[in-house]
């Protein structure tokens, strides 16, 4: 025994090298020699288990047979029972062979010796197509474990969650690039479509008339400076106007809108305030800030750049 128990860890350790020279060799994953490994001893072990579960089933059913032989020689009643020999028919139907069906009138013969309230049980066997089913489970189970578990067929977990993720950034980009997401202060343009300018201007009433007016003028002694002249604190034209809509102005109270807007609405909204230069509301606040001059080229019908 002791021999047998050397000559396996010899022949063991043997493989283990073999194995890991054949890995290093060929470039292959440096744990897949640990992985196989372990899904052996799962394996095995899966198989030890089902085997002892299958034996305790067994004495258990040897048990519970005895008690009741027992308990049937204690009042006097047959233990084996008198069956009637009845030849049943051989199963033609394909039905009877794919569920193994006992046919009614020959039910009497796998009748349980017990009964509960008048109701009898029956020993019906599992259909053949559900056991079949289920040992190809099995079966699918333990190939797809060494595919993708111990082969790696599918790419490594490391590699996989990379993909996954790549994926989501680029559906994130394609989103934000739907909604917008590619425009910042440097690839803004000015809009003068009709459409936009009216949702920029719904979005200035709504966020930012508390500070500026509804018509950006303002107001004598208001938070904010007058929109409508050409002078400007932070600079003139859509893009430096993008810029302080997004980052804001902390040190004077302007709030950064970048989280609450869209690239998109930010856009709309800088166009709106770019087109109210020039409407001179009723007491608007005065002017602030430096002259700005810009020249706008036309680019399309809907949009400008400004130099």
């Amino acid at each position: 025994m002791k021999k047998l128990s050397v000559f396996i860890i010899l022949i063991g350790m043997s493989w283990r090298v073999f194995a890991q020279d054949v890995v290093q060799k060929s470039g292959a994953d440096p744990h897949l020699f640990q992985k196989i490994m372990t899904t052996t001893i799962l394996i095995i072990g899966g198989i030890i288990i089902l085997a002892a579960v299958l034996t305790l089933l067994r004495l258990s059913e040897n048990m519970s047979k005895n008690i009741v032989n027992q308990y049937l020689a204690e009042q006097g009643r047959s233990i084996e029972p008198e069956v009637e020999t009845v030849i049943i028919e051989p199963k033609t139907s394909w039905l009877q062979r794919l569920t193994s069906a006992v046919p009614v009138e020959q039910q009497q013969n796998i009748v349980f010796d017990h009964a509960f309230d008048g109701i009898q049980e029956l020993d019906n066997k599992l259909p053949p197509w559900w056991v079949g089913m289920f040992y190809v489970t099995i079966i699918i189970g333990v190939v797809y474990f060494v595919y993708d578990i111990v082969l790696a067929g599918n790419g490594t977990a490391e590699d996989r969650y990379a993909q996954e993720m790549a994926e989501a950034d680029a559906a994130k980009t394609a989103r934000l690039i739907a909604l917008g997401g590619a425009i910042d202060e440097n690839s803004v343009v000015l809009i003068t479509d009709e459409t936009a300018i009216a949702a920029g201007q719904e979005l200035f009433i709504s966020k930012c008339a508390a500070c500026h007016g509804v018509e950006g003028g303002s107001m004598p002694g208001g938070v904010g400076p007058n929109l409508t002249d050409d002078y400007w604190l932070h600079g003139g034209g859509v893009q430096n106007v993008f810029k302080t809509i997004k980052y804001g102005v902390p040190s004077k109270g302007m709030i950064s809108w970048e989280n609450q807007l869209t690239p998109l609405d930010i856009q709309n909204v800088a166009s709106f305030i770019v087109s109210l230069q020039g409407t001179n509301p009723v007491n608007a606040k005065e002017k602030q800030g430096e002259l700005y001059v810009v020249e706008i080229i036309e680019t399309t019908d809907s949009s400008t750049t400004e130099m």
